[in-house]
């Protein structure tokens, strides 16, 4: 028998399990029945953080940023293109620091944009300032 990773559901949030070897699948939520993998980022408020941070058995990658942030949205699309390069191998998502300064503030998130990976709950790199695909995808592969 091989080893179940917990998946969570980028649209109900809840804890899926998922054979190792069907990873790169993707597979469905048992609960809403959405895919698990989308490729491309979620927005996470900080209830969604903590399900996805929180449970996922799969590195998550955080983008920190904001919509007044020039270099943020410049690289938005690189972030995205990354998400559909890394998944299902790595979670990408994205918190607005605006709307979530608790969580920003936790996390002592002085500037942005910046990137943080976590794995089994606790982050294990950040890498301030914006990236383009390419070196983001080499970065998280590095790290995670």
């Amino acid at each position: 028998m091989s080893e179940a990773l917990i998946v969570v559901c980028p649209h109900c949030h809840a804890a899926n399990r998922l054979p190792a070897e069907r990873l790169a699948d993707g597979g469905t939520c048992g609960k809403c029945k959405g895919k698990l993998f989308a490729g491309e980022p979620l927005e996470l408020d900080a209830a969604g953080f903590e399900a996805h941070v929180g449970r996922s058995d799969i590195p998550v990658l955080v983008d920190f940023w904001a919509p007044w942030c020039g270099p943020c949205r410049m690289m938005a699309p690189a972030f995205a293109q990354a998400a559909r390069q890394l998944e299902p191998d790595f979670r990408l998502v994205k918190v607005n620091t605006e709307a979530e300064q608790q969580l920003a503030a936790r996390f002592n998130i002085r500037s942005i944009p910046t990137l943080a990976l976590f794995r089994n709950g606790r982050e294990v790199a950040r890498q301030a300032g914006a990236m383009d695909a390419g070196n983001l995808v080499r970065w998280a592969r590095s790290q995670g």
